[in-house]
């Protein structure tokens, strides 16, 4: 599949399981023509998280884990839309929707490199002492990207966003566990992190303390 693939077919793609998807996304670039222009970031990393219809997988670190409600609705929505949320009372993260309609599962990500409107991205993120920290850490890319949850439900496959695909699937995609989810989630069991190997936007790897992905 090419960079500039139709939406249908993407959305087709990201209709997958999200571990399958993961690794297709990686050195994509998502683009958002927001409040002052466009920023696009290429993703280096990113997480899977599957909802309660796995019953062979159930997934103790998804915020779907105990069904459906009114901030996770994004997430059981059809593939290729957005599911941001606000944690910690003052970060936004964003997830790419992935799977068939009714069936929630999500990519969070986590992780990239500003590839245009650094300058934007820059006043964004006035606190990054270099460009690689921009979008190292789902806080950081969602606030380059100048997501919100106002963003969470729309489509990444329409304007004001766009999704272009690698020209090629990256040579060597490492795996491990989710950074800063409590208990068997966070485990290696769920070995659901994905990101380009050597990459230095990737983040740092943290075990949670003690509470679970909010």
């Amino acid at each position: 599949m090419d960079s500039f693939a139709a939406p249908e077919a993407l959305r087709a793609l990201l209709s997958g399981d999200p571990r399958t998807v993961a690794p297709l996304l990686l050195g994509a670039v998502l683009t958002h023509e927001g409040r002052g222009g466009p920023v696009g970031v290429r993703i280096t990393e990113v997480e899977a998280y599957l909802g309660p219809e796995d019953s062979l997988h159930p997934d103790p670190g998804s915020h779907t884990f105990r069904g459906q409600t009114r901030r996770n609705a994004p997430m059981f929505g059809p593939a290729g839309h957005l599911y941001v949320y606000f944690t910690y009372g003052m970060h936004h993260c964003a997830n790419i929707v992935c799977g068939p309609d009714g069936v929630a599962s999500a990519l969070l990500l986590r992780a990239g490199e500003v590839v245009a409107g650094g300058d934007l991205a820059s006043s964004r993120r006035p606190t990054s002492k270099a460009p690689k920290d921009l979008a190292s850490g789902p806080a950081r890319l969602a606030t380059a990207l100048g997501l919100t949850t106002a963003d969470s439900g729309r489509d990444v496959l329409a304007a004001p966003f766009r999704l272009e695909l690698p020209e090629h699937p990256a040579p060597a995609v490492s795996s491990g566990p989710r950074v800063g989810v409590s208990g068997a989630g966070g485990s290696d069991d769920y070995p659901w992190r994905f990101w380009l190997p050597g990459d230095p936007t990737v983040s740092r790897y943290k075990a949670a303390k003690a509470r679970a992905r909010q």
